[in-house]
């Protein structure tokens, strides 16, 4: 006795539903969020090597200017790609202090507001700065 495949009756309730491969072929093929490689954010990471914080919280920062804990602070803002487990993009990142940078990220000692507020000013102050730094590397090049 021979095997046949599965074939829906006429009469089926499900008769009109398309097999699969059809169903892909009408429906476009979603692209993916193409994700920056490690060589496009390490250009910016490395700008913040060697520059003091740009945070300057008052009262918690020591504005050291030959500070060893000045690490890269991504943004914590929605505007600016960040949410619940994802980090904001490179070009949102400014140098800022161990203590700035833990106020920021995980004291619960500021609002929102002033969170937002101290992001903006430091980035206020250091894409410029970036502009110039990243201008000059690329020259030489």
């Amino acid at each position: 006795m021979k095997r046949t495949g599965f074939k829906r009756k006429p009469d089926s309730p499900f008769s009109s539903l398309a097999n699969r491969g059809t169903a892909l072929r009408r429906s476009a093929i979603k692209r993916r969020v193409r994700k920056p490689t490690v060589e496009e954010g390490a250009h910016y990471l490395a700008a913040c090597r060697g520059e003091p914080c740009y945070l300057r919280v008052p009262g918690v920062c020591r504005l050291n200017p030959i500070d060893e804990t000045v690490v890269p602070c991504h943004s914590n803002l929605l505007e600016h790609g960040a949410g619940k487990g994802i980090k904001a993009d490179h070009r949102y990142t400014f140098p800022g202090c161990g203590a700035c940078h833990f106020w920021l990220d995980q004291s619960t000692v500021p609002t929102k507001q002033e969170r937002r507020d101290a992001t903006l000013v430091a980035l206020g102050r250091w894409i410029p700065v970036r502009k110039r730094k990243m201008a000059a590397l690329e020259a030489t090049r």
